[in-house]
């Protein structure tokens, strides 16, 4: 079995000394900013500068892929924008809110690994509005992925990460949302990768129940507000996918307990493949 930890550290250095602690094999970051000098030095991660690119502004982190254990080997696969990929080089639409590597282990069959960051972005001036939307963002990583899609089926990738998108709803009940962000999940299940969670009960559900979350919905809170604590926590916002031929192996559990939230505003997500 292969353990992996998705998780928006929100580029704080705590967390890198917890994931120091566990008793993980790989970490998938998002929000990501460079490890403290004590870590870095011994820690394998997918190199690169500390920043991700967008429009306006950079900002001083990025998602990043560390090997936590000698279990595994972990490859990176450069990503680079489109005006300087190369052969051997991932392209993608915005460095910084995508990495990948080649996973190779003695107890499960070789995979790729992706962390992903649905980055936030903002209405055009010349339209009217304030709205902020992170689904086309997700889109655009979809597409990136689709490079490492080279079949219809037995293909193995293991994509998770914070999409700031909701699964099976909008904000505050919007059916014009809940379709916006329903496109991001068929559209991964097209390429062939399920979503695999956190879903109840492998998480602890809402303790306050929001107005908004359809009576049926399994979603599990991964991410709490600065208004809010990991107790009251409402939203899922993390989420996992899993290439269809081994998704039935693939468990995903949402460590959002209190006690074992963690140092960010997110809450790690475990992964286990058999």
């Amino acid at each position: 079995m292969v353990k992996l930890i998705s998780w928006n550290i929100a580029h704080r250095a705590k967390p890198w000394h917890e994931l120091m602690k566990s008793d993980a094999d790989v970490a998938l970051l998002q929000e990501a900013a460079a490890p403290p000098a004590s870590i870095g030095a011994t820690l394998r991660v997918t190199p690169g500068a500390w920043m991700t690119s967008g429009v306006g502004r950079g900002r001083s982190w990025r998602t990043a892929i560390a090997q936590l254990s000698d279990k595994v080997k972990v490859d990176c696969i450069p990503t680079k924008s489109f005006e300087e990929a190369q052969a051997g080089d991932l392209a993608v639409s915005r460095v910084g809110t995508i990495a990948a590597a080649n996973v190779t282990t003695t107890s499960a069959e070789p995979f790729v690994a992706v962390s992903m960051y649905g980055l936030w972005e903002s209405l055009h001036s010349a339209t009217t509005g304030t709205w902020i939307y992170a689904d086309a963002s997700v889109h655009r990583l979809i597409s990136d992925l689709s490079a490492l899609v080279g079949r219809q089926a037995g293909h193995r990738i293991v994509a998770a990460g914070d999409l700031n998108v909701l699964y099976g709803y909008g904000e505050h009940g919007s059916a014009y949302w809940a379709a916006r962000y329903a496109t991001v999940f068929s559209r991964m299940s097209a390429l062939g990768l399920e979503f695999v969670g956190p879903q109840a009960p492998n998480g602890r559900s809402a303790v306050a129940r929001p107005a908004e979350l359809p009576h049926a919905s399994k979603n599990v809170p991964t991410y709490h507000t600065s208004h809010e604590s990991p107790a009251r926590a409402s939203r899922q916002v993390d989420f996992v996918f899993a290439s269809r031929d081994m998704a039935g192996h693939v468990g995903v559990k949402a460590l959002n307990e209190v006690e074992e939230w963690g140092p960010s505003d997110h809450c790690r997500i475990e992964i286990e493949i058999a």
